[in-house]
């Protein structure tokens, strides 16, 4: 390049970083431009794949800092390996959330007095499509701000076509293996929606409830417990349950009731004889240790019933009320029930009214014993709020016996492996005590099952109409009805890694799947192990195989990340109001603003202006644009895997000074890259090792060990490592130590003009190179800066830093000896700063430095660094002491033998320096007496190391030096 061109060069960069680092607008329109250049699309070029499928967010949803966490994870590994080189697919979508879709939808239409009920199944489905075309990119849009580089070309949706084709094609072939039943199992049931929900969606409240104790009297008159007394007591927290009951259970090792177990009670109401029982699942120290068992209504009750093969009464309808005749199921796979018609008083009652009324009757008739507070786990449906039935219903299954074999052997050979490996030990245990897995929903939004009904209620499933007729011969004079029920929401999503790629497709490319499948790594919280990631194991495994035939895995690393809390641990919700919108991080949002968002949605006006107060007081000035890339630093710095994380608004303070950091230190090498008229300097394009001294050699040293650091700690999922090596890097090494050295040199006229050209060179490719190994983490401004260095170096071979090559090790520059001697110049300059703090001298004084026991060595590499030293510490003069010269009072430091001197005379005040040293003598004998009596410990010295005693001794006889040099010093000044 001409030194023409050069400066046009230097001085078209210094523009475009002239003004403060400012977020907003260094991202404005970078990630459309990314997008619409295809950077984010695979180009099959390589024989190594990379590839992550986006755990697909609700479509409902808004992100919150769960994803913006897992976000920042994801894109930083899809961004090393595109850098890398190879073939890499991040899959992104959004899943139907059938019913919290449903529940938007069924909001927007009642605001409108319209029920869903008052529509056709079909309008009502038209009507959820709508709204998803209309608000559906929402999430998608605030993705994109995160500058998640997803390949947008390929995005899809759990209700798409493909997907859908997909669901049913996995649905049909599970039940012609025999793995999905029908059935009439005991399942979460929400009232207020009317559905089946999974253990995901029910959320155990703590609440103040109570605990009934009622009075159960023997059948048998003659029968008394130990003392004396025709009847048991059971406490019980629900009490309207009562009506269903069939046994009442004592622990067989209570001897309290040892004599009771096989006799019977008459329950009160209803008139039933029930036996009593022994089980160990009684807990004798709970209540009076006597419990009643409702097996369909209450999932230990049903295991308890199963194993003492005691019927199922059933007294609730879907809506939670009492039914008017009772369902007794005596054999579940009877269709129909035996009825027992309720005691009328209760018939119709809803489930809490008929609380009240038994209790109310109970303590009429006297067989109240005593009401006492109790905390309990009170399960809600995690977006209807209500209290979740345990309900006796027919539902579809999936029989998991077979699927969870391989799943589990995936795990156990190493074929899958959790990340941090404590969480496999989780899927383990989850895995062994499987239950079979209710996949229907009693909704309309949603992949509705591929089974018809006949008017005998026979079963057929295909995956349409037509299909059933013809694979089970039957004519159209046979009227079908398709199953009202859809699929659970997890059914779909746990096909997630190649329905996404195109299986069961015929039209899709078959080189996508083959190229991308199994995915490399799959990132996600803990709290889902079981719901999804346990789910994807399962379904791939059965339908996707090698080229041999054995089963193919979805993935091959789980990396398990915490939860995004609060500065103080606590769990983000939007009823404690500590909820962050990370796109508010990103852009900033005022006050106001910020309070009306917390507490838009409150219904008691007390909890709203609490909020309102904890948000003022929190955010007396609403909240800054910290901008995406400190705000995703801030994310992969605290992904210590596994770890729950604490989030702090300073933290991500911190790491938007450290963006203004890199902005203002790319402006200083640019802007000594140019004379005082503006014009290009001598910049040498390539390295020059011979004219390199102590500086360049520590910092190319130090960037390539950086680099391999980098590379390992990527390779470990340790994204928190590879933040702290970035940080550490740019700031500590380049930023505060490595420019301020080159500046010292570019300065001095008796530097030759071939080094300091060779300085430019490596402040620029220094530069340039951690732009490139920084930029997974920190897209944008990484980005900025490449576009201004790059081309300096001759090194604009790509068009976007995100697809330039990963920086890669040069083992030739890495050089201990070197990295040891620069640290001992930093320690020798921290020495003099140290002492000039002390002293309280300002910078703007320049010292007289001694120094005394230097070694021959010492004084070569002193030599060599002298001009940086002077420069860095602000060194007036400097004195190597020799044996025997005299030792005027100073103040001094110690680096291992070697002592830093300044003159004291004319500098400080010796009463201060007295105490000044006291304080530094008394804190040197605490450091030497504790390795003394570690060294008199004849355990550690005869166990540890042999180098780690040895360096215990050196240790100890620097101290015991330094403390004679300052104990002498304290002479001197005593004597003044």
């Amino acid at each position: 390049m001409s030194n023409q061109n050069l400066t046009a060069s230097i001085q078209s960069a210094l523009k475009q970083l002239e003004n403060a680092y400012n977020p907003g607008e260094v991202e404005k329109g970078m990630y459309q431009g990314w997008e619409e250049k295809g950077y984010f699309q695979p180009k099959y070029d390589s024989d190594k794949s990379f590839s992550i499928a986006l755990p697909p967010p609700n479509v409902t949803g808004s992100l919150h800092m769960g994803h913006g966490f897992n976000n920042a994870i994801m894109d930083s590994l899809t961004r090393y390996h595109r850098m890398l080189g190879d073939n890499t697919l991040w899959q992104p979508g959004t899943d139907h959330a059938g019913i919290a879709t449903q529940m938007v939808v069924e909001r927007r239409l009642n605001a409108e007095g319209i029920k869903r009920t008052d529509l056709t199944r079909e309008d009502f489905i038209d009507k959820v499509w709508e709204w998803k075309e209309e608000s559906g990119g929402n999430i998608t849009s605030q993705i994109r701000r995160l500058g998640s580089s997803v390949d947008w070309t390929r995005e899809r949706f759990t209700m798409d076509e493909g997907l859908s084709n997909a669901v049913k094609e996995v649905f049909v072939r599970l039940h012609e293996d025999g793995l999905i039943y029908r059935g009439k199992r005991l399942v979460n049931w929400d009232p207020k929606f009317q559905t089946a929900l999974s253990d995901l969606e029910v959320e155990n409240h703590d609440e103040k409830g109570s605990l009934w104790h009622f009075r159960y009297y023997f059948t048998d008159k003659s029968v008394k417990t130990q003392d004396g007394k025709d009847y048991v007591v059971v406490a019980t927290t629900r009490p309207e349950t009562l009506l269903g009951d069939t046994a009442v259970a004592v622990n067989p090792k209570d001897e309290r009731y040892a004599d009771l177990v096989g006799k019977t009670i008459t329950l009160p109401i209803t008139g039933r004889e029930v036996p009593i029982v022994a089980d160990d699942y009684v807990e004798s120290d709970f209540g009076t240790g006597v419990v009643k068992i409702t097996p369909a209504h209450d999932f230990n009750d049903y295991e308890l019933g199963r194993r003492h093969d005691m019927p199922l009464i059933n007294i609730f309808d879907g809506n939670a009320h009492i039914l008017p005749e009772m369902e007794i199921f005596p054999d579940l796979q009877t269709r129909d029930p035996q009825l027992e018609k309720t005691p009328e008083a209760y018939a119709g009652v809803e489930r809490f009214e008929a609380r009240k009324q038994l209790v109310a009757q109970a303590k009429e008739e006297g067989w109240l014993e005593d009401i006492e507070d109790y905390q309990l786990k009170a399960p809600r449906g995690d977006r209807s709020g209500v209290i979740v039935e345990p309900w006796l219903t027919d539902q579809w299954y999936v029989a998991v016996e077979e699927l969870a074999k391989p799943s589990i052997e995936a795990v156990e050979n190493g074929d899958i492996e959790f990340v941090p490996a404590q969480y496999k030990n989780m899927y383990m245990a989850w895995m062994r005590d499987l239950q079979d897995w209710c996949i229907s929903r009693q909704l309309w939004w949603g992949h509705r099952i591929p089974a018809w009904y006949d008017n005998e209620d026979n079963i057929y499933v295909a995956r349409d109409e037509a299909e059933v007729r013809t694979k089970y011969n039957l004519d159209e004079s046979v009227e079908l009805r398709q199953d009202e029920d859809v699929l659970d929401t997890w059914f779909s999503s746990g096909l997630w890694t190649f329905s996404t790629l195109g299986w069961g497709d015929p039209q899709a490319d078959k080189k996508v799947l083959e190229t991308f499948h199994p995915t490399s790594v799959l990132v996600t919280g803990f709290d889902i192990i079981f719901f999804w990631v346990a789910r994807m194991i399962m379904m791939t495994m059965h339908f996707m195989k090698n080229e041999d035939g054995t089963p193919q895995i979805p993935f091959k690393t789980v990396y398990v990340h915490g939860l995004v809390r609060d500065g103080q641990g606590q769990k983000m919700s939007k009823s404690k109001g500590n909820v962050l919108d990370p796109i508010d991080l990103i852009d900033g949002i005022d006050l106001e603003t910020l309070v009306a968002k917390r507490t838009s949605n409150m219904m008691n006006p007390k909890d709203a202006a609490k909020i309102e107060k904890q948000t003022r007081k929190e955010f007396p000035e609403g909240i800054p644009a910290f901008g995406t890339d400190a705000l995703r630093f801030t994310f992969t710095s605290l992904a210590s895997t596994g770890r729950d994380i604490n989030f702090d608004l300073k933290r991500v303070e911190g790491y938007r000074n450290f963006a203004n950091k890199i902005w203002n230190a790319s402006r200083f090498v640019l802007m000594n890259c140019v004379d005082k008229e503006g014009n290009a300097l001598a910049i040498d394009n390539q390295e020059n090792v011979d004219v390199w001294e102590l500086p360049e050699k520590w910092i190319m040293s130090r960037l390539n060990s950086t680099v391999a650091n980098i590379h390992q700690h990527f390779e470990q999922y340790r994204l928190d490592m590879v933040s702290h090596d970035i940080y550490e890097f740019i700031w500590n090494e380049y930023c505060d130590w490595y420019v301020e050295l080159a500046k010292a040199s570019l300065n001095d006229d008796t530097v030759a003009d071939e080094r300091k050209a060779q300085i430019r060179y490596v402040l620029l490719h220094v530069l340039e190179t951690a732009m490139r190994f920084a930029h997974p983490m920190m897209p944008y401004i990484t980005e900025e800066i490449w576009q201004t260095v790059a081309p300096l170096l001759g090194r604009k071979d790509t068009e976007s830093i995100m697809i330039a090559d990963f920086p890669s090790v040069n083992e030739s520059h890495i050089n201990d000896q070197v990295e040891t001697d620069m640290t001992w110049l930093q320690e020798l300059i921290a020495g003099v700063r140290n002492i000039r703090g002390e002293m309280k001298l300002g910078n703007a004084v320049r010292l007289p430095v001694l120094l005394e026991n230097i070694t021959d060595e010492q004084t070569e590499r002193l030599n060599r660094i002298e001009n940086q030293f002077k420069a860095l510490a602000k060194v007036e003069s400097l004195t190597l002491l020799k044996e025997g010269d005299e030792v005027p009072l100073s103040s001094s430091s110690m680096v291992g033998k070697l002592r830093i001197l300044v003159p004291m005379k004319g500098l400080i005040d010796p009463t201060a320096e007295l105490k000044r040293l006291a304080k530094s003598q008394e804190k040197l004998q605490k450091q030497a007496d504790g390795i003394a009596r570690k060294l008199a410990n004849e355990g550690f010295v005869s166990k540890a190391p042999a180098e780690v005693v040895e360096a215990e001794k050196v240790k100890l006889e620097e101290l015991e030096g330094q403390l004679k040099v300052m104990a002498d010093q304290m002479a001197q000044l005593e004597a003044l």
